[in-house]
This record gives structure tokens, C-alpha cells and sequence, in this order.
């Protein structure tokens, strides 16, 4: 009859012995499963072959054919409902705020500023301890030699342990890792805004556009119309004996060319409806109320001068400001390789809890139990590494001399831009002045020579030539507006005053 404390470890040691079993048995189902998967994976992938031929056509399978319509399913845009975003005729503020939040740009250029904050969060980790938790079961059964015997013994152990490591001191090295992170995303939130800036200009030239050919296409029919009035009076005069034929057929053709022009007109306006939806991310097909370009107030002239203009450019571009942000992320950077060269003190430790079990052959069991710790302090430093510092730091020292030399590239195509945009915009303004009194002159001189052929000091060829004169007139100065919006948005994009206009949004 054995002890009761015999009997007792006897027992822990038995179940020991089952968890331990149920472990393996585990571990070998988890092996067969693993296996089974790989095999599937490697059929699977097996049935998704490559073209046959390098001439020929690759034709998908039925697996792959479901796999293109999943794909499809998901790269398929949102509908949108036109009617809940805009009131009535879509004004530009709402077709921009569309645009926004559809366009992929602004969705892209936020998602990378979100991985940038993801990574000012990893770099601020560092200065936290990491803490894990470690549980090792382990059993074996050997042959010891003692004299001249072998005898058979089985021993197990069991200990569940924490683990923390956290480093103490690294020479600022975490402080510029944090400063990295912190300028990147600084540069990535820029960037976003650049990206809603260049939506909104692109967005702002769809509209303009389609603006410009509606009023062509309105400005074509009412040529349209003096043509037809001026073939109906070339009509009664041939009745009544006061013209000839030949008066009635130019006005006939004038009225078909008036005709060829308004087909162009309408053409061209569906082709920028089509642009301003693709803008939009919409499909080219869809339905668009814009208001006129009568209803929008065209500036006189220009507040500021150019240097004003350009100064606020290279103040305000937020492409600019995020390479000044990149310039300092590379000074951190630097920084941070440059601590690499200096060691670093780290502190270490376990501590748990441990359970151990033994058994010889004809000799009881023994069973103990009881808490482990230890703890080191471990002071690292790199002596060599074949040259890597070095060649990091200069890599991180390139790096900011390539961003110096883009900021000043950019610096100097940025004055130039709003030279131009100024320019521009200052030739539109007096395009648009000039359109206003050639507008009046040719309307005045039309209408005059249409009064003076009804009392018949005038033939219809000047009647013709007046109303096209006025056609002319009507077109250039529809242009002309609009040219004035388009620069002046061309200017404001390139101030960067886009943005102070529009509002910066904090998602796609």
C-alpha cells in the first residue's frame, strides 16, 4: 500500500500524462488540416492556368469567370442620387462636393495619410514596454546508464511564464523616429488637401466647359433664328417683286449653315456634359442641370498684383508645404541613424510559475512546483556592421538633398505658373471688354442693315454678312466669359486659394 502522498503525485502525474497526449494528438489533427489546405491551395491554384499560346487569346474557365464577376461586383461605383445632391440646377459648389467624395484621388490620398497616423502610432509604441505571455508543456521519455543497466525514465514540465523587455535608453533615437513619423504625416495631410485641390480645379474646368458650349449652343440658336427671319424676308420680297431669286437661295443657305452650326453646338455640349460626369465619377451617359453662365458673376478685374499672387502661392501650395515637411522628416531620419552609432540599455525579465514531474522505473514518482523570475539589464552596441550606418545615413542624407532640389524646382515652376495664370487671366478680362463692345456694334449694325434692306438700300448678301458678323460677336463673347471664370480658376489654383475657397475636408 503506497503512501497517500504516493498516490497523490501518482495522480497529478497521470493527468499530466492526458493533457500532455490530448496536446499532441491536437497538434498532429492541426498538422493533418494544414496539410489538407495546402494540397486544395496547390489544386486550386493548378485549375487557374496561364494562356496556352503567346499569340492567342487567354479564355477564362467557369471558376474564373465567377471570380471576374466578384471582381467586377466590388470595383462597380455607388449609384448616386442626382436629385438628393442638388436642389434643383447643380451649382458648382455642389457638384464639387460630389466630386469629393467620389473621386479616388481624394479617397487614395486619404487612406495614405491614415497609414502615415497608423505609423506615428508605431513609432510613439516604442516607448512602452512589450509584455508577452509564454506557456511551454513539454515531455520526454530517455535511458539512463547507471552502472551497468539502463533504466527508463519519464520526466515532464509545465511553466507558465510573462516576458517584458523594454528599452531604456537609445541616445533619442525613439525622439527622431517620432519627429519622422510625425513630419510624414504632416506631409500626407498636405497632400491630401493637393489632392482635393486638384479635384476641385478639375472639376471647376468641367463645369466652365459646359457652361461655354450650352451658351454656344444657345448663341447658335438664336443665330439660327435671325436666319430663318432673314430667309422669310427674302421670301415675301421675292413675291412681291422686290428681290431675286438668288437673294432667296443665299439666305437659304445661310439658314442651312446656321443649322450645321447648331448640330455642332449641341454635339459639343453633350461631349462636355460627358466630361464634366466623368469628372464626377459618374458614368458619361447620366442627365446634368447646370445653371447658366448668365447667372454668374464675372469679375471686372484683378485685386492683386502678381508678385502678391505669387508670394501667396509659395506660402500657401500645399504641394510645396509638403515637401518642406518631407525635408524635415529626412533632418529627423538623419538623426535617427545617425543614434545607431551610439548603444543602447535594455531591460529584460520572466517571471511565472513552474510544474515538473519525474518517474524511474522501480521508484515512485516526483512532483515540484514552485515561482521562477529573472531579470538582466543588457547594454547593446554596435562595433561594426560592414559599413551600414554609413551608408544609411548617407542614403537618409540623399534623400533630403533630393527633396531640397525638388522644392526648388518647384518653387520656380510655381512662379512661372502664376505668371502665366495672371497673364491669362488679365488677357481674358480684356478679351471679355472687347467681346461686350463688339457684341453692341455687331447687334447695332445688324439691326440697321436689316432695316435698311427692308426699304431696299441694302441687299440680302449685307444682311447675311451682318447676321453672321453677329453670330460671331454673340460666340466670342460667350467665350469670352467663360475664359475669364476658367482663368481665374487657373489662377486660384495655382495660389492655392482653391482650398481657402472650398474648405478642407478631414475624409474623401
Amino acid at each position: 500500500m503506497l503512501p497517500a502522498k504516493t498516490r497523490a503525485h501518482q495522480a497529478k502525474l497521470r493527468i499530466a500524462t492526458l493533457v500532455l497526449r490530448g496536446a499532441c494528438l491536437t497538434l498532429c489533427f492541426l498538422t493533418l488540416c494544414f496539410l489538407t489546405l495546402s494540397c486544395w491551395t496547390q489544386s486550386s491554384a493548378a485549375a487557374q492556368s496561364v494562356p496556352a499560346r503567346p499569340d492567342s487569346v487567354w479564355q477564362s474557365g467557369p471558376q474564373q469567370n465567377s471570380m471576374e464577376t466578384k471582381l467586377h461586383a466590388e470595383s462597380a461605383a455607388a449609384p448616386v442620387d442626382l436629385k438628393a445632391a442638388c436642389a434643383e440646377a447643380c451649382t458648382l459648389a455642389e457638384l464639387i462636393n460630389l466630386a469629393e467624395q467620389r473621386n479616388p484621388a481624394t479617397r487614395l490620398a486619404w487612406e495614405q495619410a491614415r497609414v502615415r497616423a497608423a505609423s506615428l502610432g508605431i513609432a510613439r509604441s516604442a516607448w512602452y514596454p512589450t509584455l508577452s505571455a509564454l506557456a511551454v508543456a513539454s515531455t520526454a521519455r530517455v535511458r539512463v546508464l547507471l552502472n551497468s543497466q539502463f533504466y527508463r525514465q519519464t520526466y515532464g514540465n509545465f511553466s507558465p511564464e510573462l516576458h517584458a523587455e523594454y528599452l531604456i535608453f537609445d541616445f533619442g533615437g525613439r525622439e527622431e523616429a517620432i519627429d519622422e513619423a510625425k513630419w510624414k504625416l504632416l506631409a500626407a495631410d498636405l497632400n491630401f488637401n493637393d489632392a482635393h485641390r486638384r479635384v476641385i480645379f478639375q472639376v471647376m474646368q468641367a463645369y466652365y466647359r459646359l457652361l461655354n458650349a450650352a451658351s454656344l449652343r444657345q448663341a447658335a440658336t438664336v443665330s439660327l433664328t435671325n436666319a430663318q427671319a432673314d430667309e422669310a424676308d427674302a421670301g415675301a420680297r421675292l413675291e412681291h417683286g422686290l428681290a431675286t431669286r438668288p437673294d432667296l437661295l443665299e439666305a437659304q443657305a445661310a439658314r442651312a449653315q446656321a443649322e450645321f452650326d447648331l448640330q455642332a453646338a449641341q454635339g459639343a455640349e453633350e461631349i462636355a456634359r460627358g466630361g464634366l460626369a466623368t469628372a464626377l465619377e459618374l458614368p458619361p451617359e447620366t442627365s446634368l442641370r447646370v445653371a447658366q453662365v448668365d447667372t454668374l458673376t464675372v469679375p471686372a478685374t484683378l485685386a492683386t498684383t502678381v508678385r502678391e499672387e505669387t508670394e501667396r502661392a509659395l506660402a500657401e501650395r500645399p504641394d510645396l508645404k509638403a515637401l518642406a515637411a518631407r525635408m524635415k522628416a529626412a533632418d529627423a531620419e538623419i538623426g535617427r541613424q545617425r543614434s545607431t552609432y551610439l548603444p543602447t540599455l535594455h531591460l529584460s525579465g520572466n517571471a511565472g510559475e513552474t510544474r515538473q514531474y519525474g518517474q524511474q522505473d522501480m521508484l515512485p514518482p516526483a512532483y515540484v512546483g514552485g515561482e521562477t523570475w529573472d531579470a538582466a539589464l543588457e547594454l547593446r552596441w554596435t562595433l561594426f556592421d560592414g559599413g551600414r550606418r554609413q551608408q544609411t545615413v548617407a542614403q537618409a542624407r540623399a534623400q533630403k538633398a533630393a527633396t531640397q532640389a525638388q522644392i526648388d524646382a518647384l518653387r520656380d515652376r510655381i512662379a512661372d505658373d502664376v505668371w502665366d495664370a495672371y497673364t491669362n487671366a488679365q488677357t481674358a478680362l480684356r478679351q471679355r471688354q472687347a467681346a461686350l463692345a463688339l457684341v453692341t456694334a455687331a447687334s447695332e449694325s445688324y439691326a440697321a442693315t436689316r432695316e435698311s434692306y427692308n426699304d431696299g438700300v441694302r441687299n440680302i448678301l449685307d444682311v447675311i454678312a451682318a447676321q453672321k458678323a453677329l453670330a460671331q460677336a454673340q460666340a466670342e463673347d460667350v467665350t469670352a466669359r467663360t475664359q475669364v471664370l476658367l482663368q481665374v480658376a487657373d489662377l486660384a489654383f495655382q495660389t492655392g486659394d482653391l482650398m481657402a475657397a472650398s474648405g478642407v475636408r478631414k475624409q474623401p
